[in-house]
């Protein structure tokens, strides 16, 4: 660089006095540029802009060089002053210098990583490159663009740039032309010869990524993702476009967290997780872990789930600082063992069952393995001193239709009434379907599919709440963290979607239509479901908390005392029959919509007062 140095201030006298400066200030020159050299040499080493020499330099090198060149010309300035009386040196050879000194290096730092991608593009054949067109751009876009003109070996030739707004049309980004909006993106496509499209993922909204896929399926022109710069950051995902994904048209946004208050309630603690092999529960793990807690203690009673959740999670095992355990959240003796030994700070209750025609059959179970359970756990915490206790419910704890949303009701119940008698900052987050869980519909959709159909919905009419794994997930860990105690926090679960859409989605996506080469087939609603789903019961007021996607449901709290009388009934119940247990839900959650036979409402009546008389 030391010869662009002296050039740089060499061509400041030239240019401040043309002709005059050799004759006049040539004295004057053997002075300042050597010292101009000097200072420069010192201030970019110490400010290691000799790093910044190499073939890819960016426009945040460029700021470096500016930075360190205005600190040279204001220590020249400063030496100037000093050491010459009265100043003698132009203050404008001192801004022309500056000037010439970035634009003489800058163009020594660029002319590098011009000549490398001339040579790069030189070498590529573009006869074996596929032709694209990229929907939106962003920095992903931007990012993908330019890996593409670095690497020789590139799939992807891109012809042209699809925009939102029609003003973009015409002009340039990177050097490739903005051909189109979306609306006009297939004639883009023909005119193009372009048989891939290329979606920036989170660019387009759903509306306009589902019309970009409908459009693009009829003609035969492929579309897919360029994933987020974050996520391949976070070693999620590898930089290379993939399938439009159902995630996608749902459109969820990205969580936002407050990682310092997270830092603050989780780093260094005993953290205990429950039902860690659950699609909640072992994402929950994952993103606890990123916490750095001292102990991360995974409960299930799978041993199967457990084997391969500690394959996956064997070097936070190997570290001391996860620890997978075999134990079924009923048993209180293997769960008090757990507790006592370990002593966790915060615990998240994610095991229950979920399976809603199921538990219609075996209504004790859920009894035992949602609400006694839960009440079990719940007592422990508050014995053992736990700081906070976070339990996932369920959407379908609103007005419930079924057991399994009883039951969820009633460990509601018990958690906020638990709440006014502790220390434990026991809470609740309740939250509609996750996409992608076992046994959801997503994944059943997807197999259906895969055997050539049909796709089974129970109703034409029937809505559900969605969102993704890690979303729900995330969204838990920041509500816990929030609760004080008695809180029921509701996660902002967007709109709601229609089953048949979502069907209809995933067979385009996955390159078939609908009624041609996949029916659908309408089954009718099984045993405690119902058409759509609620997340705030009649009477609960919404309470807007600092985090935009969590809220909270305000309702009048039963006494602890008489929700413990109703749970023992309950429990009492569910060793009797079905109809026993369902009309003691009935007694405790009035919204339970369930209506029994005549015979088995007289029959549960008589034993449930014979399960009263003994439990007084």
């Amino acid at each position: 660089m030391t010869p662009a140095f002296a050039l740089a201030t060499l061509s400041a006298y030239l240019l401040r006095f043309e002709s005059a400066a050799f004759s006049t200030y040539l004295a004057e020159m053997q002075v300042v540029i050597p010292a101009a050299v000097a200072i420069k040499i010192c201030v970019f080493g110490l400010l290691r802009m000799t790093r910044a020499w190499h073939d890819y330099v960016t426009f945040i090198d460029l700021l470096r060089l500016a930075r360190a060149t205005a600190v040279s010309a204001a220590f020249l300035a400063l030496a100037d002053s000093m050491f010459r009386d009265n100043g003698l040196l132009p203050r404008s050879i001192i801004v022309i210098d500056a000037c010439l000194t970035t634009l003489f290096v800058g163009s020594m730092l660029s002319i590098r990583r011009v000549l490398r991608e001339r040579k790069t593009l030189a070498k590529i054949d573009t006869s074996s490159q596929t032709r694209v067109l990229i929907a939106g751009l962003n920095e992903t876009g931007e990012a993908f663009l330019r890996a593409i003109r670095r690497g020789s070996e590139a799939s992807f030739q891109v012809v042209g740039i699809v925009a939102e707004k029609p003003r973009l049309v015409g002009r340039e980004i990177n050097g490739v032309p903005v051909v189109a909006t979306f609306q006009e993106i297939v004639t883009a496509a023909q005119q193009n010869n372009v048989e891939t499209v290329l979606v920036v993922d989170g660019e387009l909204s759903p509306e306009n990524l589902r019309s970009v896929v409908n459009d693009c399926r009829q003609h035969e022109i492929e579309v897919r993702v360029i994933p987020s710069v974050s996520r391949i950051v976070a070693g999620q995902v590898g930089f290379h476009p993939r399938e439009v994904d159902i995630e996608d048209l749902l459109g969820r946004d990205a969580v936002d967290l407050d990682q310092d208050q997270l830092n603050r309630w989780l780093s260094d603690r005993v953290l205990m997780v429950t039902g860690s092999c659950g699609s909640i529960g072992s994402e929950i793990a994952r993103q606890l872990l990123k916490f750095a807690p001292r102990k991360l203690l995974l409960v299930d009673r799978s041993e199967t789930g457990q084997f391969h959740l500690g394959n996956e999670l064997q070097e936070a095992i190997d570290a001391g600082i996860a620890e997978v355990i075999v134990g079924d959240i009923t048993d209180t003796q293997r769960m008090r063992e757990i507790v006592s030994e370990n002593r966790p700070a915060i615990m998240f209750h994610a095991a229950a069952y979920k399976h809603v025609p199921l538990m219609e059959q075996h209504p004790s179970e859920a009894v035992k393995n949602i609400t006694k359970a839960t009440c079990g756990l719940v007592d422990l915490a508050h014995l053992y001193d736990v700081e906070s206790f976070v339990m996932i419910s369920t959407d379908k704890a609103v007005n419930p239709t079924s057991v399994m949303g009883c039951c969820k009701r009633v460990a509601e119940l018990y958690v906020q009434a638990k709440a006014a008698h502790s220390s434990c900052h026991f809470v609740t987050v309740r939250f509609g379907n996750v996409l992608g869980s076992a046994g959801s519909v997503v994944p059943t959709f997807r197999r259906q599919i895969a055997e050539g159909g049909p796709v089974t919905i129970t109703n034409p009419d029937m809505t559900r709440y969605f969102m993704t794994i890690p979303e729900a997930s995330q969204l838990v860990i920041q509500a816990g963290a929030m609760g004080r105690g008695g809180e029921i926090f509701v996660l902002d679960m967007g709109q709601p979607v229609k089953i048949v859409s979502l069907a209809e989605d995933l067979i385009r996506l996955s390159g078939l239509e609908v009624h041609k080469d996949i029916e659908l087939k309408f089954t009718g609603l099984r045993p405690g479901e119902k058409l759509y789903e609620e997340l705030y019961i009649d009477d609960e007021k919404r309470l807007q908390t600092v985090h935009p996607k969590i809220l909270i449901a305000e309702s009048e709290q039963l006494a602890l005392k008489d929700v413990i009388r109703h749970i023992a009934e309950l429990v009492e119940a569910a060793e009797s029959d079905s109809s026993a247990v369902r009309a003691k839900l009935k007694t405790i959650v009035p919204r339970y919509q369930y209506d029994a036979p005549l015979s088995e409402s007289a029959t549960a009546g008589s034993k449930l007062s014979t399960a009263a008389s003994r439990a007084a």
